[in-house]
């Protein structure tokens, strides 16, 4: 499958640039969509060879949009091809946008790389996106690049760190600062290099009931915590005072080993 991706590209007419590594995490995650009725985007158009490939992968049931901020792209406009101009860092623009278009499958980002751009994209798509679809962040390693950031601390890769704290306490109802709704819509995001896909169903995004199987239970005792209790039953266990310095100094020595590891 990989060798027909990579023939297609090297036989449409029009300019284009990808690199070599994405066509196996394309075929990996959008091969599930060949022959489908969908609506598939990409941001960037440039000179049009990439939305010729997708067209010919996808086949003809699929709609295929270009975005860009450079006008000259309509050019690349044919019977299956569809082109938008604006800026992807605009939230007004993706307003607009999703009010003509509706939802969409997938949404692949290969555009203006900064962090603005990508995170805005970010948080105007994830919720415009049809369930089991996809957000595709292309070239991330921009993350690490000067001139596409605005501050170090405020890179995409990093944003995608906090995506992770929403995805896991978005079932928690002590977590409550996700205004964009991003836990309850992603299901579960891959980084692979320089890209990072958002896989999206907000059926499958909240946190599941604890299923049993109803079989012999030979009621074992769970001894999760137990290494945070050992110390407590020494002959001064029943102190308050010595008990709560060994759950702290247990505390200590466990986050200093956490550190290195991910240090």
């Amino acid at each position: 499958m990989s060798n027909d991706l990579k023939k297609i590209f090297r036989e449409i007419e029009n300019l284009s640039l990808k690199s070599d590594n994405y066509f196996e995490i394309y075929e990996k995650h959008l091969k599930k969509f060949v022959g489908k009725e969908i609506i598939f985007v990409e941001i960037g158009v440039l000179n049009g060879g990439s939305l010729q490939m997708w067209k010919k992968f996808f086949g003809k049931k699929a709609r295929i949009i270009g975005i860009d901020i450079n006008p000259e792209c309509k050019k690349f406009e044919d019977d299956q091809i569809e082109i938008f101009i604006g800026d992807q860092s605009s939230k007004i623009f993706w307003k607009n946008f999703f009010e003509q278009v509706s939802n969409v499958d997938v949404i692949l980002d290969d555009g203006a790389h900064t962090n603005i751009s990508q995170i805005n994209t970010t948080l105007s798509c994830i919720n415009n996106i049809n369930n089991d679809g996809l957000l595709i962040i292309e070239d991330t390693h921009t993350s690490y690049i000067n001139k596409y950031n605005t501050s170090k601390k405020y890179t995409f890769i990093n944003f995608t760190k906090k995506i992770i704290d929403k995805l896991y306490k978005s079932g928690n109802s002590i977590y409550k600062n996700d205004k964009f709704n991003l836990g309850k819509r992603i299901f579960s995001i891959n980084f692979y290099q320089s890209c990072v896909i958002f896989n999206i169903n907000e059926n499958k995004s909240t946190q599941n009931n604890t299923v049993y199987n109803n079989k012999l239970d030979h009621e074992i005792k769970d001894m999760t915590f137990q290494h945070f209790l050992n110390h407590e039953k020494s002959f001064l266990g029943n102190i308050k005072l010595i008990k709560n310095f060994i759950r702290i100094f247990k505390k200590y020595k466990t986050n200093r080993y956490l550190k290195k590891i991910f240090n």
